[in-house]
């Protein structure tokens, strides 16, 4: 069983939506949402308020085209906060991102905004290679979301009951 702190019973963990190739003389960090990334964020928001999806925190990484993906989806989670930004997602491995959603206390929902192959490496601690290949075998989209529940009956105690693409 995958240990999170216990009030925790949903995490949705989103892949930032397409970016820009960097222009001459920007950093990998600063890379903006091209228009393809846009368009992704906001179908993907389409069908967060569609599904009724609800949330208590959202947390970014600081990289500007999380920052910008999780601004476009916070409105359709259908509360006004402001997205935390966890500087260690940028370039954290899946036990960072652990140890940064199990010290969200006393939330039910998280959104995790972060990177890929660090998205593919958590769904598949959480839930188990199976399930995660099953659903992304061709790796985890750009605007991916998956949405993961407590689950007393599977081994790692969590399972995936949602994956939304734009």
């Amino acid at each position: 069983m995958t240990a999170l702190n216990r009030s925790l019973q949903r995490i949705y963990l989103l892949r930032h939506a397409q970016a820009a190739w960097p222009m001459p003389g920007e950093s990998d960090f600063d890379r903006s949402l091209d228009d393809k990334g846009q368009s992704e964020a906001a179908a993907l928001a389409g069908s967060i308020a569609e599904k009724g999806y609800l949330t208590d925190r959202i947390i970014s990484s600081g990289a500007r085209r999380c920052r910008q993906t999780a601004e476009v989806i916070s409105r359709a989670f259908g509360r006004d906060f402001p997205v935390m930004i966890e500087t260690d997602l940028y370039h954290g491995m899946a036990d960072t991102y652990l140890d940064i959603i199990n010290r969200q206390d006393g939330i039910a929902r998280l959104v995790v905004v972060g990177h890929n192959p660090t998205n593919e490496e958590l769904l598949e601690t959480l839930v188990g290679a199976d399930a995660t290949w099953s659903t992304i075998p061709g790796g985890y989209p750009t605007a991916g979301l998956a949405v993961i529940e407590r689950d007393a009956e599977s081994a790692s105690g969590w399972a995936l009951v949602d994956f939304i693409t734009p």
